[in-house]
């Protein structure tokens, strides 16, 4: 696959992964209703910190796959980001479209450990995507916390 290939897929999915994030995500009279917790950044700043996000973890993604040379390591490192797309699409799903932030508290666990295998399987193959995945990982941790907060 060429680097623009590569390129488009990695976006493709980034561009999947925040649309159907977004399209299950409602603010509405229920989520506006939640005790939030002080330190949850303001509503307009998740669209710019999920689209850098995104686009940091197409880089990585790219990263990865060019740096896994066997055919067979190229599909563990997409299943690895596919998968991580479906829990990150999955925790928009519990916590904003079921309105079960208890449920979503307990995947984010597994959300949280998917990004980390990210940084850590990205690292080993190129440093610099793990590097493009820690923001990755420090969002989904303040995320953790404040549905935690949420929850309680």
């Amino acid at each position: 696959m060429s680097l623009r290939q590569q390129s488009l897929t990695a976006a493709a999915i980034a561009i999947a992964t925040a649309g159907a994030g977004g399209a299950l995500t409602r603010l509405d009279g229920w989520y506006y209703g939640l005790q939030q917790p002080w330190f949850k950044p303001p509503d307009w700043a998740f669209g710019p910190a999920w689209t850098l996000i995104f686009t940091l973890t197409a880089i990585a993604g790219v990263l990865c796959w060019r740096a896994a040379r066997e055919p067979r390591t190229q599909r563990w490192v997409l299943g690895l980001f596919l998968a991580n797309a479906a829990l990150n699409v999955l925790w928009s799903y519990l916590f904003f479209w079921c309105q079960r932030p208890d449920w979503s508290l307990t995947q984010v666990g597994v959300l949280w450990s998917s990004v980390a295998l990210l940084v850590f399987a990205g690292s080993r193959l190129d440093f610099r995507a793990g590097a493009l995945l820690l923001p990755y990982l420090a969002w989904v941790s303040l995320a953790s916390l404040i549905n935690q907060q949420v929850v309680r």
